[in-house]
């Protein structure tokens, strides 16, 4: 991989003076710089978006594309380039329309909000896989939920210890049951897959109004994106949104125990030093991915077995 390279705001200014020659040179403020891109506020109408490196590069390329492909179906706004190129030698940039609302690392989605995102999860069931795939969006073998168990058993006693989580909740999700909830054959579908609060946009009365953040699509397991909705807007909220967009209980169950089970490890690897997410940020996602759901109580999964 080559070595990112960082945009000075004097490259930024030329490029956006470049790309909005009448608009009077607009405000532009640095958002976020992240691994693989950089991105700006440009006025209050546009988002300039550029990539650091080429692998960063070709993902963008990929999502303008991918964009275009799902749009028609998945009833939410997604970002609308309105000029891309080059900011660099093989360094691409977009400059995007701004969706209107806010984004935030905990959402609050009303219930109208999680019709929205049913919206979305059953628009991404119905996108072409195989015209996503001819776009270059990979596809990815669902996670064994056994392995990444066993991963998140390996730091419940760190996490017990420092009274960060209480190892039992763990037992609920025994190997049989983990077995249960492997994904079905047949079941892969185009997977947003980083449906973070920071990529769902989010108006003050609690509705979604666009979804970012396409460039690690993937054709593979939906449970990955309940997952990641468990832990952008809480559990509870995931799950009706999933059960609205017609999914049944193992895979809403499947989601849940993905996202609690992702949540102790990064915390893990957080108090270890490994993830440079704050503290705080990893404590709140744990909570929000291990809120207890009415479909967990109604539902028989297997237990281990005695000797």
């Amino acid at each position: 991989m080559t070595q990112p390279t960082t945009p000075t705001a004097e490259t930024v200014h030329r490029l956006v003076r470049s790309l909005l020659p009448g608009d009077g040179g607009p405000e532009v403020t640095p958002v976020v710089q992240g691994a693989g891109h950089a991105t700006w506020r440009v006025g209050t109408r546009h988002v300039l978006r550029l990539a650091t490196d080429r692998d960063a590069s070709a993902r963008q390329r990929r999502e303008l594309r991918l964009c275009v492909l799902v749009r028609p179906h998945v009833g939410i706004a997604v970002p609308t380039s309105v000029a891309h190129g080059e900011w660099a030698a093989g360094l691409a940039y977009t400059l995007d329309t701004r969706l209107p609302g806010s984004t935030e690392e905990e959402p609050d989605i009303s219930a109208v909000g999680e019709a929205d995102l049913a919206t979305l999860l059953t628009g991404l069931r119905e996108v072409p896989a195989r015209e996503a795939e001819a776009l270059g969006v990979p596809r990815m073998a669902p996670r064994s939920l056994e392995t990444l168990r066993a991963a998140a058993a390996r730091v419940t006693g760190r996490l017990g210890a420092d009274d960060e989580f209480d190892p039992a909740g763990l037992d609920r999700l025994g190997a049989p049951a983990a077995r249960q909830l492997a994904a079905p054959a047949g079941a892969a579908v185009l997977v947003h897959h980083d449906l973070r609060g920071e990529h769902l946009v989010v108006s003050g009365e609690g509705r979604v109004r666009g979804v970012l953040g396409w460039s690690d699509a993937v054709i593979g397991d939906p449970a990955e994106d309940i997952a990641s909705l468990a832990v952008a807007v809480g559990t509870p909220a995931a799950v009706r949104a999933a059960t609205l967009a017609g999914y049944g209980a193992r895979s809403c169950l499947r989601g849940l125990w993905l996202a609690r089970c992702d949540t102790l490890v990064r915390l893990a690897d957080g108090l270890e030093g490994r993830d440079g997410t704050p503290l705080p940020v990893l404590r709140a996602r744990v909570g929000r991915a291990w809120e207890s759901i009415m479909l967990e109580r109604v539902t028989e999964l297997p237990q281990e077995e005695t000797p």
